[in-house]
């Protein structure tokens, strides 16, 4: 009997899959648990037309998350280090920092997806990747810059 799987089964195939198995392990197991359904041609042709929509509805959401990396890739976010003697940094930049500088940008980043392999602990700049779904990747630029210090302002009422 020929039937099209709702669902990845192990050992038995994947979800859509056309496959050809006996009579008996169609309608005791695969039909009744809803696993899978008769192929005939109504079946196949409401399968074939849901996976095109999904693949469609993907395809538009691919877009839409690459518009949005690329849109991502152009921010040049700059941070602030304080430094001490030969312009040592002291502490270091890390993922926390990065997203919050983009949240002040108005962009919302979840600092797991920052790829940051190691905190940034000297001035100049970066390129870091940060992961989007669907397998796409940003790169934002991130300048590490000496704080500069406020000038004490001049008491002259003195």
């Amino acid at each position: 009997m020929k039937v099209i799987l709702q669902e990845t089964m192990d050992g038995v195939g994947h979800l859509g899959d056309l496959i050809d198995v006996k009579d008996g392990f169609a309608r005791n197991f695969l039909l009744p648990r809803k696993k899978a359904v008769v192929a005939n041609d109504r079946n196949i042709k409401s399968f074939e037309h849901a996976k095109r929509v999904a693949a469609d509805r993907a395809k538009k959401e691919k877009l839409e998350i690459e518009a949005h990396a690329k849109k991502l890739s152009t921010v040049t976010l700059t941070v602030e280090a304080q430094v001490g003697k030969d312009d040592k940094m002291f502490g270091s930049v890390t993922v926390k920092d990065i997203a919050e500088g983009l949240a002040e940008q108005g962009y919302q980043v979840d600092r797991r997806k920052i790829q940051l392999p190691h905190p940034i602990k000297e001035l100049g700049s970066f390129t870091v990747p940060v992961k989007m779904p669907r397998e796409v990747t940003a790169a934002v630029t991130v300048r590490v810059v000496k704080r500069q210090e406020a000038e004490p302002a001049s008491d002259s009422s003195n």
